[in-house]
């Protein structure tokens, strides 16, 4: 799979513009802050619906715009599709395939399978339980498409739930008679349930199939200076971490029932994979807190390295963006990241100095300037 023609509108910086891009590598080299990041998080936007750098769509359409395109012209196994995204702030976005109207923008998911690495995800060690999470429902999705509508599903019947023991919670706190209604809350517990069964099967399938991609990567980039390992920590207590759906939906509906009281005195869902954490090592202690930060960055690669061989494994061949990465690694780490993706389907590679790049992933080159993108020679 890879990527022949990427063009934006009114995304972020450029107001138009287009690239066609090549099998292998591809480097698009630039100073700081002229927008070669703008252009792969438009082709990460394509393949997750979401940007690795900010929470919202607003920030993405050019000021002044009301909206932005991005089109991409996806081959996979000879044959091209075009990808069409309208993002338009406040209001659902719209997609095409092969220029018919999708039913839906998450349509085109699985359309381009896409593996990105950028300084940000150094959060997958440092940040919140939220980044780790992310990172685990993303690779779901790209492994398996379906797993956008039970992500969607679940966060739904979350935050209806939420919404609930909200109001209860207010109104025990102003003296309501009778401390909100909760006649509903069976209902969405139910639907929190089986829903987040679903979730959390997938979640520790991945988990189980990505353990060992993991230590095989940060081996490689550590060059073996210490044992990474993964592991899946669920806010309730399961009974084995093969438990089968049905189990889940069990042990999730036993747990919400146990934690009613404590869920209504603090007003929110205390229970369900949106309050668990993927849990970081480096031999005995764990990654946060203790890594330093050439050990965080080299972690935060074998993340995504592992997905991307994860994918490969499964068949799929992913494109693979690695966002101002050689920068921030020695001469050696170098090297042995080029060894590990220099068989790549599609490689596209951002950079300020062309020398940070080892001579391995010379390939295409392209130069950003402000607004602009031109093929080198």
């Amino acid at each position: 799979m890879y990527v022949r023609r990427l063009e934006l509108v009114d995304f972020r910086s450029y107001e138009r513009v287009d690239v066609d891009l090549e099998p292998g590598p591809n480097v698009l080299i630039g100073a700081n802050g002229v927008g070669k990041t703008n252009l792969v998080e438009a082709l990460g936007y394509v393949a997750t619906l979401d940007s690795h750098r900010v929470a919202t769509d607003a920030p993405l359409v050019r000021m002044g715009a009301s909206a932005a395109v991005i089109r991409c012209a996806v081959v996979h196994d000879g044959r091209e599709l075009l990808v069409e995204l309208e993002i338009v702030p406040g209001k659902a976005n719209r997609a095409r395939l092969g220029r018919s109207p999708a039913r839906r923008a998450r349509d085109v998911l699985g359309a381009l399978r896409l593996v990105l690495f950028a300084p940000e995800d150094l959060e997958l060690v440092r940040g919140d339980p939220a980044e780790r999470r992310r990172y685990l429902d993303d690779l779901l999705v790209l492994r398996q498409p379906r797993y956008a509508g039970v992500r969607a599903d679940y966060d739904r019947v979350v935050k209806q739930r939420n919404a609930l023991l909200r109001t209860a919670y207010l109104a025990r706190k102003t003296g309501g008679s009778r401390g909100g209604d909760l006649s509903t809350l069976a209902v969405w517990d139910t639907h929190l349930a089986r829903h987040g069964a679903e979730l959390l099967a997938g979640r520790l399938e991945l988990v189980a199939a990505l353990t060992p991609h993991v230590a095989k990567a940060y081996d490689t980039v550590a060059a073996g200076r210490g044992a990474a390992g993964i592991a899946y920590r669920p806010s309730v207590e399961l009974p084995e971490p093969t438990a089968d759906r049905e189990t889940l939906a069990a042990v999730l509906a036993a747990a919400l029932e146990e934690s009613r009281s404590a869920e209504i005195e603090r007003g929110t869902t205390l229970v369900g994979p949106h309050r668990d954490d993927l849990t970081l090592s480096l031999g005995p202690l764990p990654a946060k807190g203790y890594a330093s930060h050439g050990e965080s960055w080299s972690y935060a690669l074998a993340l995504r390295l592992a997905g991307y061989d994860l994918l490969r494994n499964d068949g799929i061949e992913p494109v693979l963006v690695l966002d101002d990465v050689f920068a921030e690694l020695d001469a050696g780490r170098r090297d042995r990241l080029a060894d590990l993706v220099s068989g790549a389907s599609q490689l596209l590679v951002t950079c300020a100095v062309a020398d940070d790049v080892p001579a391995a992933l010379r390939g295409a080159r392209y130069q950003v300037a402000e607004g602009t993108v031109r093929r080198a020679e």
